[in-house]
C-alpha cells in the first residue's frame, strides 16, 4: 500500500481505544509506525535477563515478560478483527478479558528469546495483513467489543497501544530496574 492510511473518524471505533488511536501523531502513517516500533522495543528491552524480564514495578502487576505477550496477543486479536471485518465479515465480534489472558499465558515460564521470536511472526503476519488492504476493505466497519470498528481504526490502534506499553516500559519498568 502506497498511500498513508488516513485517521479514523471517531465513529468508527469505541471511544474507549481514543487512548490508543490518539498515540499516533498526526500524518503518521500507522503502517511506517508498525514496522518501526519493534527497533524501538528490542532496544529498550533486548538486553535484560530471563531473571528481569520477571520484574513487576508494583504488587499485582504485569511482569516485563507478561506485558510483552499480553501486547502480542492483543496485537494478535486486533489483527483477526481486521481480517474479519476487511473481508466484509458482519458478525458481531466479542471483547477480551486481558486480566483472564495474562495469568493464562504462561509469560513468566517462557524465556524472552521465545517471545521475541512469537512477537516478530505476529507482527510481520500483522503487516502482512494491513499490506493486503484496498482502501475499500480499510473503510470497512463492523462491530466488536459491542462498538463500531474500522479496519483503518485498528490500524492505529494495534501500535497505539503498543505505543502505550512502550511507554509504561519507560516510565515504570525500566527505571526501577
Amino acid at each position: 500500500m502506497s498511500q498513508p492510511i488516513a485517521r479514523p473518524a471517531a465513529s468508527e471505533y469505541n471511544p474507549y481505544y481514543n487512548t490508543y488511536v490518539s498515540l499516533i501523531p498526526d500524518h503518521e502513517d500507522p503502517l511506517i509506525l508498525l514496522r518501526r516500533q519493534p527497533d524501538e522495543l528490542k532496544a529498550m528491552l533486548s538486553n535484560l535477563t530471563d531473571e528481569q524480564g520477571l520484574f513487576r514495578y508494583a504488587p499485582g502487576k504485569w511482569s516485563i515478560k507478561e506485558s510483552l505477550v499480553h501486547m502480542i496477543d492483543t496485537e494478535r486479536i486486533f489483527a483477526y478483527r481486521a481480517l474479519r471485518i476487511g473481508r466484509g465479515d458482519q458478525t458481531p465480534l466479542p471483547g477480551f478479558e486481558q486480566n483472564d489472558y495474562v495469568p493464562m499465558s504462561g509469560a513468566d515460564r517462557r524465556s524472552l528469546a521465545s517471545i521475541w521470536q512469537e512477537y516478530d511472526a505476529v507482527r510481520a503476519a500483522t503487516l502482512a495483513l494491513f499490506g493486503s488492504f484496498d482502501a475499500e476493505a480499510l473503510g470497512r466497519i463492523g462491530t466488536a467489543s459491542g462498538g463500531p470498528m474500522s479496519v483503518r481504526a485498528l490500524a492505529y490502534i494495534i501500535p497505539g497501544h503498543e505505543a502505550h506499553h512502550i511507554g509504561l516500559f519507560r516510565e515504570r519498568y525500566l527505571p526501577a530496574i
